[in-house]
């Protein structure tokens, strides 16, 4: 029997649990996010597929949604319901003869040994349905990196494999950034190289990659371009590699006394945070979104991981003080990353 690296990936995951738990709601526009309110500064958090027709997406601004689809219902998010449904879907597929990588909510990685994966998935999809009443895309692949790509074609509720027997066939003729691990910014640094197509990245030299991106990035974009990628799942549990807290203000703030304040209260909870995973950080990074929605995140090494909020709150501040705050501040975050295993 030949070994598998399946990913699936429960369809439209948090707007299918609101529509479970409001069974009126099936088959209206549903976007989920922030307060449920349009009317104040969030962002959605998943949309149906029926909002998503609208031109609704993650990460749209509420209000923005609400213009584009006036009939949607709008919802708050409810975490601690998403938590509940995904462990009961990653329940149902440990019942199975495979590895279980949990990457989230709602998708995980599988590693399994048969000689006919499109069955096995097929029975993936039917437990789960059983279980949850929730649908799932399986992709089907070679490595992780073809499975991930493979659920993409698999949605909604189907199955795709992708191998290296297929790749270019599939994948070739598609722009860069179609490929997991680059996005819209990389995408158009290589297209400055002439490089628009999978194909064209495959085939570069990775000689002049590695002038443009560096000696480890430049031909990992080249590897990725080829479609190889790592094969092992492991069930080890998911280990938090940052912990971040953040805030949209409803009225923006100008003023950097408030500014600076708001950070220092963000750096105090992810300190919390960062106490309760019982790891120092190495790393602290500030988010600032300015208006009308431009955002820039820089960041800074601490002289020696810690946990101390004093610590943690001082390097925020100084992280902040390399942002020029001459417009609107709609949005702060503040993110501690802890060193890696």
């Amino acid at each position: 029997m030949a070994a598998w690296v399946l990913h699936v990936d429960l369809d439209q995951f948090i707007a299918a649990v609101e529509v479970l738990r409001r069974p009126e709601l099936a088959g209206r526009p549903v976007v989920v996010g922030g307060s449920g309110d349009p009317t104040r500064r969030a962002v959605v958090a998943t949309a149906s597929y029926e909002a998503r027709e609208f031109g609704v997406h993650s990460g749209l601004p509420l209000r923005l949604a609400a213009r584009r689809c006036p009939d949607a219902v709008f919802l708050p998010a409810d975490a601690p319901a998403y938590d509940a449904a995904s462990a009961e879907v990653m329940a149902a597929l440990r019942e199975f003869d495979v590895v279980v990588e949990v990457l989230g909510w709602d998708e995980a990685f599988l590693g399994a040994t048969t000689d006919d994966p499109e069955a096995l998935a097929a029975d993936l999809a039917r437990a789960v349905l059983d279980r949850t009443r929730l649908h799932l895309s399986v992709g089907i692949g070679d490595n992780k990196l073809r499975a991930k790509l493979a659920t993409g074609f698999a949605k909604p509720a189907g199955v795709y494999r992708l191998t290296r027997d297929n790749w270019f066939e599939v994948m070739g003729g598609r722009p860069t950034e179609a490929l997991w691990g680059i996005g819209r910014r990389t995408a158009a640094k290589l297209a400055d190289l002439g490089l628009h197509t999978v194909r064209e990245l495959a085939a570069a030299d990775e000689r002049v990659l590695a002038r443009r991106f560096g000696p480890t990035m430049g031909p990992w974009y080249r590897t990725l371009g080829l479609g190889a990628g790592g094969t092992e799942v492991t069930a080890s549990p998911y280990v938090a590699r940052s912990r971040s807290r953040e805030t949209t203000f409803q009225e923006d703030l100008t003023e950097p006394a408030e500014i600076g304040a708001a950070v220092a209260t963000l750096a105090r909870r992810v300190a919390r945070d960062v106490a309760a995973e019982g790891r120092p950080a190495a790393r602290v990074a500030v988010k600032v979104r300015f208006a009308p929605f431009f955002t820039h995140t820089r960041s800074r090494t601490l002289p020696a991981p810690t946990s101390d909020p004093d610590e943690l709150e001082r390097a925020a501040g100084e992280v902040l003080a390399l942002f020029e705050l001459t417009r609107p501040v709609r949005l702060l975050g503040v993110r501690a990353e802890f060193p890696a295993p």
